[in-house]
This record gives C-alpha cells, sequence and structure tokens, in this order.
C-alpha cells in the first residue's frame, strides 16, 4: 500500500487558536481523509510548538510556569481539533522529553560537521514571530509577515551556515517544480529571500531559558526553528546514527508539509537546509495555505476580531463550519469569514442544494415506491447528460486535490449537486407518477437520483464526514468507497431506503444575528 505522510504546521501555544489558525488542521484533515479513501496508507501529524520567549513571557504574564502554560493551551488546541472532527494519527508536543532529546543531538551533530557555528547576533527581531530579520527584510520598519514593531537585538549566538546550501537548495526548486506550492509563495522565496543573498540563521538564543539547551553550551536555547522544523522527523523516529524507526523508514520524506504563508519561508528555506545537513531526503511538497481574514484583516486578539472555532460549531454545527472554511478559502488568495456569509453559504448550499436534493429524493423513493431501489434503465439523452457528470466528477475531485485545491473540488461536486436538482425540475418525476406507462421510466429516474446522491455523499465524506455518512446510511449502501464511482451502479435493486432526517436546518438571519450580537 502507498503511504501519504502529511503534516501541518504546530500550532504555537502562547494562546487558543481561533478560526483562521484552525482553518489548517480542517484542509489537512481533508486531504488526509481523501487519501485514506482513495487507499493510501495515510499518516497524518499535527501537534503543538510549546517552546519560545513569547510564551515565556505570556506565563509570566498569569502567573504560571511555561511547562503549566502549554500543558493547559495544547489542552485546549488538541480539545478544537477534536471538535473540528479532525482524523489526526498523532499529535505531538515539543516539550516532550524524547523530542527535546533529539534535537540537542541533531544540534550537536549539525556543529560538530561545522555546519552550526559560534558567533554575536546584532540587527533586528520580531517576538510574536520569533524571527530575526535583516534591515533590508522590514517593511516600514516592520516586521514582513506580521506587520509589528521589532526590536534592535544584539547577543552572542551559535549561527546555522545557509550559504554552504543555498545553491543545493535552489538546484532542488529548479529540478522539482512542484516542491514549493503555490507558485507565487515560490517565486517570492527566490526573489525576496533567495537571490538577495541568504544570511546565516541565527539558531540559539540567551536572553530567555524557556526551550531545549545546548549540551555543550548551556546558557543558549536551541531557537525555535530547528526545535520546531525537526519534529516533523523526530516524532517518526529519526536516529542520526541511521537506525530509524519504523514509521521514519516508512512514512519518510514527508508528502505534504501543509502550513500558513505566513511562516513558508522558515519551511521553504530553513527547513530543507536543516535536512540537507543532516543528509536526509527533502519533503516531496511544501505548500503554503493562505489565510482566512475577518473583515478583510489577519485575525488577531489585539484587534479584536477573532472568532474560535468551538463557538462557532456550537452555533452552527460542526459539518457546517467545515464546508465553510473549506469552500471559502481558494488555492492562492485569502478568503474571509463572518456570521453572515456563514449563515448564507448554510442556507444557499447545504439546506437549498445538498439538503433539499436529498430530502426531495427519498420523500419521491417513498411516495412512488414505497423506499424501494428500482433499478430500470429505461435511460434517455437527459439521463445521460446526468450520468456523464456524475462519472466525470470523481475525476474533476481527483485532479483538484492532488493539488490540494480543496475549495475547486467542492465546487465540483456542488456543480453536480445543483444539476441533480435542475435534472429533478426537467423531468418532472410527479408528472411520470401520473401516467402506467411511464411506470418504468419513473423508476429509471429515480434510481438516477439515488445513484447520483451516493456518488455525492462519497465525494463529500473528506469534506462533511458526518453529514456523508448520515445520506449514505439514508441509501442504506456500504458502497462508499472511491472505486465505486467508476460505474454508475452502486445501488442495488431490492434495497429499502430509510426515512431522512434534515441534514442541516435553515437559519433564520436576523434571529441568529440578533441572539450572536445581544
Amino acid at each position: 500500500m502507498e503511504k501519504f505522510y502529511i503534516t501541518t504546521a504546530i500550532a504555537y501555544t502562547s494562546d487558543k487558536p481561533h478560526i483562521g489558525n484552525t482553518y489548517e488542521i480542517v484542509l489537512a484533515d481533508a486531504i488526509a481523509r481523501y487519501n485514506r479513501m482513495k487507499g493510501y496508507d495515510v499518516y497524518f501529524q499535527t501537534g503543538t510548538d510549546e517552546h519560545g520567549q513569547k510564551i515565556e513571557g505570556k506565563a509570566k504574564s498569569l502567573n504560571r510556569s511555561p511547562q503549566e502554560h502549554v500543558d493547559i493551551i495544547s489542552t485546549e488546541v488538541k480539545k478544537i481539533w477534536d471538535i473540528m472532527n479532525t482524523s489526526y494519527d498523532s499529535f505531538v508536543r515539543t516539550s516532550d522529553v524524547y523530542h527535546k532529546n533529539k534535537v540537542e543531538e541533531i544540534f550537536k551533530k549539525l556543529y560538530d560537521q561545522g555546519d552550526i557555528y559560534k558567533g554575536e547576533y546584532e540587527g533586528h527581531y520580531c517576538t510574536p514571530c520569533e524571527s530575526f530579520l535583516t534591515e533590508s527584510q522590514l517593511i516600514d520598519n516592520n516586521c514582513p509577515d506580521c506587520g509589528r514593531s521589532v526590536q534592535n537585538a544584539k547577543e552572542e549566538a551559535y549561527f546555522l551556515k545557509l550559504s554552504k546550501y543555498v545553491d543545493k537548495l535552489v538546484k532542488h526548486i529548479e529540478d522539482n517544480p512542484s516542491f514549493l506550492q503555490p507558485e507565487a509563495r515560490k517565486n517570492e522565496m527566490i526573489n525576496n529571500f533567495i537571490k538577495p543573498g541568504l544570511q546565516d540563521l541565527c539558531v540559539s538564543r540567551t536572553s530567555f531559558s524557556w526551550g531545549v539547551p545546548i549540551s555543550f553550551d548551556d546558557k543558549h536555547i536551541i531557537y525555535v526553528w530547528i526545535d520546531a522544523l525537526s519534529n516533523y522527523i523526530t516524532f517518526l523516529g529519526y536516529d542520526l546514527s541511521g537506525n530509524h524507526g519504523l514509521k521514519y523508514q516508512k512514512y519518510w520524506p514527508a508528502d505534504v508539509h501543509l502550513i500558513g504563508k505566513d511562516i513558508f519561508r522558515f519551511h521553504a528555506i530553513y527547513w530543507p537546509i536543516m535536512l540537507m545537513a543532516l543528509g536526509e531526503p527533502l519533503p516531496k511538497k511544501i505548500f503554503g495555505h493562505p489565510w482566512l481574514l475577518m473583515d478583510g484583516g489577519k485575525m488577531s486578539k489585539s484587534k479584536g476580531n477573532t472568532l474560535y472555532a468551538d463557538d462557532l460549531v456550537s452555533l452552527f454545527g460542526v459539518d457546517a463550519i467545515r464546508y465553510y472554511v473549506l469552500s471559502e478559502t481558494p488555492f492562492a488568495n485569502d478568503g474571509t469569514i463572518t456570521y453572515d456569509l456563514i449563515i448564507e453559504r448554510i442556507n444557499s448550499d447545504l439546506v437549498n442544494s445538498l439538503g433539499n436534493l436529498v430530502h426531495r429524493t427519498i420523500a419521491m423513493s417513498y411516495k412512488y415506491h414505497d423506499g424501494e431501489i428500482k433499478s430500470n434503465n429505461y435511460r434517455k439523452e437527459i439521463d445521460n447528460e446526468l450520468l456523464n457528470m456524475a462519472l466525470k466528477t470523481p475525476n474533476y475531485v481527483d485532479e483538484c486535490l492532488k493539488d490540494l485545491q480543496v475549495s475547486k473540488a467542492l465546487n465540483y461536486i456542488f456543480d453536480f449537486i445543483r444539476k441533480c436538482n435542475k435534472y429533478i425540475e426537467e423531468v418532472k418525476p410527479w408528472e411520470l407518477a401520473k401516467g402506467v406507462k411511464d411506470k418504468e421510466r419513473l423508476e429509471t429516474v429515480i434510481y438516477n437520483l439515488l445513484e447520483s446522491i451516493r456518488f455525492i455523499a462519497v465525494l463529500l465524506q473528506p469534506f462533511i464526514p458526518d453529514a456523508a455518512s448520515k445520506i449514505l446510511n439514508q441509501l442504506n449502501t456500504d458502497n462508499k468507497d472511491f472505486t465505486s464511482l467508476k460505474q454508475f451502479d452502486g445501488l442495488k435493486g431490492g434495497i429499502i431506503v430509510k426515512k431522512e432526517t434534515p441534514l442541516f436546518n435553515r437559519i433564520d438571519k436576523e434571529e441568529m444575528l440578533k441572539s450572536i450580537y445581544e
């Protein structure tokens, strides 16, 4: 069985993650679920990044020890990931002793072989991003990633020799066009960071103590990026002597690192160079996904414009929120989230299109055939149009998912849902039911709709798994894997479909907004 290893960036434990942070885990989950459905041996890793100056300061402000603080926030992150019905295989924490020991060993190896050296750092530092910056990288004297102010910093530090590997990295990017995605992010890395010349990377700090100490120089803390980035291999059982654990042997290199565009640079430049220095294979794809924005700007507690996944789920349900964030955020462009938009999308797509199709079809099956599936094949040209679209849609979805274009995949599925609703209006089953001579034709039409709904439910399993499961249960079928969509005959005659319960309830927008804002 072919493997598929996907990771998210590990969530930073300074605070509770908002829906913009949560989008990443839902996106990764949809991709992981899809590949499982395709028959891959999927390993899906996520977790929490638990060291650094920002966490040490946050814990102090709350009168907690750093460990107490990260224990609380990591538990909160895991709870939200679970609320969102994500199917991760491993939830890792960088405060884990095993990981810290591995990080110490990695640092020592890079130092011993001359890839890390001791020097002094003087420049700019962004505390929220845990990022050192040169003068040329600043935008209006602020951090280019988060837009916030930076501080002048000067301290003794260890550095990773990026310059030693930059030519090798450029060649790898050129030889592997899909290594960095999307294209705009790749071009940004090359033009804004690599071509101007990479400065060696500061990889230790002395101004705080919450982190992994350097084993041979304990006044230095191993800087966040060597610590955090190495989670992708340490928790698989990476071993410096080559005696790797079974998971590492099986799943590395990663097929996809899924990360936010704001930390793309660290994954696209620093992480590959670390792996090159260690002599390990590079991940196959590093994908910098866009942001989910609130009122046109990035969410932050300081701006007071944050929405949280658990609050949204309590209002709208988990599948509705999964559907919204996945459909709203295109491949390379930022998406927007507001209560108004969520309600509109639920009512239009999930209630009017999907829910209405399932409700009408099951109801007609009972009205005309007592819920029994009739497998007649009295087809006309209008039926062939529906069948052709049914058989093509899985291929469209598959092509989209290969390129991680989840929003586009959902568009194809909902185009098919709208086609099915249009088909009902065009063939008018209620008219066919009036004529005795149209009995076989009516049986064919209802079968076409039920089988189309099975196609839709199978394809929706990675995105809105609970709703898809309910639909398949109503169809009374276990025929729900991707290969079952190669032919339009997955429902067998004689089966009794189950009476429907509403998949999604229409929301009174005015009442809902009033209850939210009161």
